[in-house]
């Protein structure tokens, strides 16, 4: 993978090329605080749902459901913002596909919402349906694409001696893999805090990520 090019610089010396690569990365700060402040806020106030017991994509049913939905469709784009932003800086990086690949399932999630889980909605039936079946192959592809784009991404760090960064990049792959595995097959609260550790842990990433990518990328005045 190299590094990002110089871009393109306007005659007054402004690098408009650095300045869009930057803007696009900083979604990728973004992405998750804005995903888990609205998912939280939704959460509070739905009657029925429980933290400890329900997946937030669980709260694209019932009244409201819309807007989870919109919550993980945008999300998803500012992944693939960011996905756009690492491309830019690290051109012809693996990663950067990788994670426009978890940007595309974020989307899928947000189209299809799951099926009926836990006891939410309230008086559902928990019946199998293609939407939940499609939503749950989104979600694989969306969290299996973070962990890979975290083990490429370790190859680019420990190449450019940050031995922290690397680290941290292997530890989310192996966390997300293990959590996403341990929270679809234990249906209790145990396997909805393996699924919590697998979001903090992927969002957490993608923003350190995206900052240290973000620094490599030329001040747009630098010229």
């Amino acid at each position: 993978m190299g590094d990002v090019d110089t871009g393109t610089e306007s005659p007054g010396g402004f690098d408009m090329a650095a300045a869009v690569t930057r803007s696009l990365l900083g979604w990728g700060v973004v992405a998750g605080p804005f995903y888990l402040v609205v998912g939280l806020a939704l959460a509070l106030t739905r009657e029925g749902f429980e933290l400890s017991e329900h997946q937030l994509s669980l709260l694209m049913l019932g009244d409201g459901g819309w807007m989870q939905a919109t919550n993980l469709v945008l999300t998803g784009l500012m992944v693939l913002a960011a996905a756009l932003g690492v491309h830019r800086a690290l051109d012809g990086s693996a990663a950067a596909v990788l994670l426009a690949v978890a940007g595309l399932g974020l989307v899928g999630s947000g189209i299809f919402p799951p099926d009926p889980m836990g006891g939410f909605p309230p008086g559902e039936p928990e019946v199998a349906t293609t939407s939940g079946i499609l939503h749950l192959a989104f979600g694989l592809v969306q969290f299996l694409s973070v962990a890979a784009a975290a083990f490429v991404m370790a190859r680019w760090f420990t190449h450019r001696g940050d031995a922290g960064a690397a680290t941290h990049s292997r530890i989310t792959g192996v966390v997300v893999i293990l959590g996403f595995v341990g929270g679809a097959a234990i249906p209790t609260s145990v396997g909805v805090a393996l699924l919590w550790l697998v979001v903090l842990a992927e969002w957490a990433w993608l923003a350190v990520t995206s900052v240290r990518v973000y620094r490599i990328v030329p001040h747009p005045d630098a010229g």
